[in-house]
């Protein structure tokens, strides 16, 4: 029988497309694990390249650079010490497979191509991948390990191969990105291919932010008996040392104690952290530059921001029109105060004399309408952009998800920037989000504790301030009533008459589906954001700009 397995977890944050750093991140992984004692160290899904590539793989110089860099690593096992599990490109003719590679002894010693290709949601893998033949185990130093790439691991047919296949446990790397409850599901799932197989599921997970996507690590290990043996953190980078027995027949692992579960809203607010951070830092952006109007939306971006990246690396403007309240330049002033950034104030009302005396000959005889308010908007755009152009910093767009659902918002006005950190987060959430910072400090967070924001900032009615005594209810249902029925529209992509039998008043819900379908235009030209939902806008749900579908009973 074989010795007990070390195996070392190595759940990083690789940066897509930086081959030469990580293979530096690699080495220094592997390099820990060999202080701890390790056999074998396990990295992410596609961890040489970082995940997902997209288009970067049809490109044959990405491709041999991929290549060279995992038998690099191949090359450094030769000295004895621990063996490598990396993910990247494996081509074979015109064929390119998602594989993971197993290096010991100074060699690739086998190779896995991922068989379920996801083709949903955010993945686009059958565009871009061949898919491989249903995997055997692979043998590490006398051990069967049952290796397989994320997806192979969400339907049965891939673990009840391996373990018909004599495989002593289940091990799957992984590029998954996070999403709400998202890690509750990948447990009740491994738990049913435990059930299933009879082994042990070690689940490897990345980390970091990729554009829209948020990889939250969240390592685990499941035993035959269904136990939790493991779980690693959330959001961090962690190299965690696992020890397995071999109980005669299949591997267990010996369990480590488990830490205490994370607030939803925590987990929340640390994946918008870890997500602009990583946009910023891995775009090479000095900083962030943001609008801070007083209102909700702005206040809540700032905290996030200045806990991501530092207050050093956070500048506000206050861009006041005629109509911005003395209250909003109060708690603007007083948020940037608390978060301890700088918070410079630009008048609008000189340019918006200057756009209307260039318009009036156009605009004659025609009354001031919505025209005028979107100048407004478009006038603090072009400063924030001209700004960012001066200084370097991105832009940070501060609009939320229940704004961008209905086209609430101005096109090259309050959507210019970079980045939107609340593109995915509804205005109920915000609310929640920003009682939660008050009172909480986030794990990792680079800004101040105690609260960030005044509590008029969270209860005043929300308004765009873009004339005298203007409300959003004005323009839109209550927003507890508007989320929810943008839920149904969105996430559940459930009728008209469903929502309806839910308590929704039939006429709202039909303006609610109307605006929301009339917004796609808008969104199409809004800038990335975090994913926190399954239902993102962007590559999660697609619709048509040009649609004549009018059939809102389905």
């Amino acid at each position: 029988m074989p010795s007990p397995l070390k195996l070392a977890i190595a759940q990083i944050n690789p940066h897509l497309g930086q081959i030469e750093s990580n293979l530096v991140l690699i080495r220094a992984a592997r390099a820990e694990a060999a202080r701890l004692g390790a056999d074998l160290v396990v990295t992410p899904e596609f961890s040489i390249a970082g995940y997902p590539p997209e288009d970067l793989v049809r490109k044959r110089a990405f491709v041999i650079a991929c290549t060279a860099a995992i038998e690099a690593l191949a090359a450094d096992t030769a000295d004895g010490g621990p063996g490598l599990i990396v993910g990247g490109p494996w081509q074979e003719g015109d064929r390119i497979y998602n594989a993971a590679f197993v290096l010991d002894a100074g060699g690739i010693t086998a190779r896995r191509a991922k068989h379920e290709l996801p083709n949903y949601g955010v993945f686009d893998d059958k565009r871009v991948f061949d898919a491989g033949p249903a995997p055997g185990p692979v043998v590490f130093r006398g051990h069967r390990i049952g290796l397989m790439i994320c997806e192979d691991w969400w339907f049965p047919a891939v673990c009840e191969t391996l373990a018909e296949s004599g495989a002593e446990m289940l091990l799957s790397i992984n590029g998954s990105p996070w999403e709400d409850s998202k890690q509750a599901n990948r447990v009740d799932l491994a738990v049913a291919r435990v059930v299933e197989t009879g082994l042990a599921f070690a689940f490897v997970g990345q980390v970091g932010g990729q554009d829209e996507l948020v990889f939250d690590g969240s390592s685990f290990v499941l035993n035959p008996d269904r136990s939790l043996a493991l779980m690693m953190p959330h959001f961090e980078q962690a190299i965690t040392l696992t020890e397995w027995h071999n109980d005669g027949e299949r591997l267990v692992c010996a369990p480590q104690p488990l830490p205490p579960e994370v607030d939803r809203l925590e987990l929340i607010y640390r994946c918008l952290m870890l997500g602009l951070r990583d946009y910023v830092n891995k775009n090479r952006f000095p900083g962030i530059i943001l609008g801070l109007s007083g209102g909700i939306d702005s206040a809540i971006s700032a905290a996030i921001a200045v806990d991501a990246l530092g207050a050093a690396r956070v500048r506000s403007f206050m861009l006041p029109s005629p109509y911005t309240s003395q209250d909003s330049l109060d708690d603007a002033a007083a948020c940037a105060r608390l978060l301890g950034i700088s918070c410079d104030s630009i008048a609008i009302t000189p340019a918006m004399h200057a756009f209307e005396q260039a318009l009036a000959p156009i605009f004659e005889g025609r009354p001031a309408d919505i025209t005028e308010e979107n100048i407004q908007s478009r006038t603090r755009g072009l400063l924030l952009m001209a700004i960012s152009n001066k200084l370097g910093h991105m832009v940070l767009t501060t609009g939320n998800k229940s704004e961008m659902s209905v086209g609430y918002a101005t096109l090259y006005g309050d959507m210019c920037g970079g980045y939107s950190v609340l593109k995915d987060v509804y205005k109920t959430l915000v609310f929640e989000l920003c009682h939660w910072r008050n009172a909480q400090h986030p794990q990792g967070g680079l800004g101040p504790l105690g609260a960030v924001m005044p509590m008029r900032v969270i209860t005043k009615p929300p308004s765009a301030e873009l004339k005298p005594n203007q409300t959003d209810q004005d323009s839109l249902p209550p927003y507890d009533e508007l989320d929810a029925i943008l839920a149904g529209l969105i996430e559940g992509e459930v009728s008209v008459d469903a929502l309806v039998e839910k308590g929704h008043d039939r006429r709202t819900v039909l303006r609610v589906w109307q605006m929301l379908d009339r917004a796609e235009y808008k969104r199409r030209q809004a800038p990335p954001g975090v994913k926190i939902t399954p239902r993102a806008f962007g590559r999660d749900r697609r619709y048509p700009i040009t649609n004549g579908y009018t059939a809102l009973i389905s």
